[in-house]
């Protein structure tokens, strides 16, 4: 088995054009070597996805930043255990911002690879670290940059059950400190209608914080248009500029082939007199 994992550790830090080849290179060293189980287990190593191979070359280039996304992940698992609504809203904020410019770097790294990805196989990319952080299994091999398919995709965090008696706890402020009394008389939910609020405080905090991310991104964009518009109407200028100076330098040479015309003319005419006298 250590040596199936040295294999897919090679194998997944290719490009994926470059994957069969050298899969079934291995795999035939091993059944050459009579070694038939990791022959067997080399050749159903799956060859990955773009998109999988630019989150596998993400996690291989910086393994800190792998880790700190996979704690964000814990403490949103801990935030949906406790329901605490505060820490969830932040959490998920922060987890769709870093998600987000993950998934930027990764379009990098692969450029720098000779790899060109997509605006879909980038989002694809984003998928994949979502759902990393709702799979343990898939985070195990993504971290290690050996991840072979994309892990289905991940709404939240439906396997993590609320701590007994746990309720979403949303922020306190005003209004909401004044109806906290009322709040503690009224009877403790039952386990069905917990797990419904959790669902429903997870699934609104979820949206509210792609909306911010959707709108931070969409301002970004317009800035970095604006900022391109002006350089292109700067260029336009001076290139309108240059076709005054080169529309001037046309006239004055059209006026010199005027001038050149009427003198060869006359010298040719000249020459002719001349020579019949």
């Amino acid at each position: 088995m250590a040596d199936i994992d040295a294999v897919a550790a090679e194998l997944y830090g290719l490009r994926p054009e470059e994957f069969t080849a050298a899969r079934d290179a291995h795999a035939a060293a091993a059944r050459k070597a009579g070694r038939r189980a990791e022959a067997k287990g080399i050749a159903a190593l799956r060859k990955p996805t773009l998109a999988v191979w630019a989150a596998n070359r993400l996690a291989r280039a910086d393994a800190d930043q792998a880790g700190r996304l996979l704690e964000l992940g814990e403490g949103l698992r801990e935030a949906h255990r406790t329901l605490s609504g505060e820490e969830l809203r932040k959490l998920s904020h922060q987890q769709h911002v870093v998600i987000a410019a993950m998934a930027g770097e990764a379009r990098r790294l692969a450029g720098e690879a000779g790899q060109d990805l997509s605006a879909a196989v980038q989002r694809e990319v984003e998928q994949i670290l979502r759902s990393v952080l709702a799979d343990p299994e898939a985070a195990r091999d993504w971290v290690r940059g050996v991840l072979a398919k994309a892990p289905p995709p991940a709404v939240g965090f439906a396997d993590v059950a609320p701590e007994p008696g746990a309720a979403p706890r949303p922020p306190m402020a005003g209004a909401e400190r004044e109806r906290k009394a009322e709040r503690e008389r009224e009877p403790e939910p039952d386990t069905g209608e917990a797990e419904r609020r959790r669902r429903e405080a997870e699934l609104a905090e979820e949206a509210l914080a792609r909306a911010e991310t959707e709108r931070t991104q969409a301002r970004t964009g317009l800035g970095a248009l604006d900022e391109e518009i002006g350089l292109l109407e700067a260029r336009l200028e001076r290139v309108r500029e240059e076709r005054e100076h080169l529309a001037a330098a046309a006239e004055a040479a059209e006026r010199r082939h005027r001038d050149a015309v009427r003198e060869a003319k006359a010298a040719r005419a000249a020459a002719r007199t001349a020579a019949g006298r």
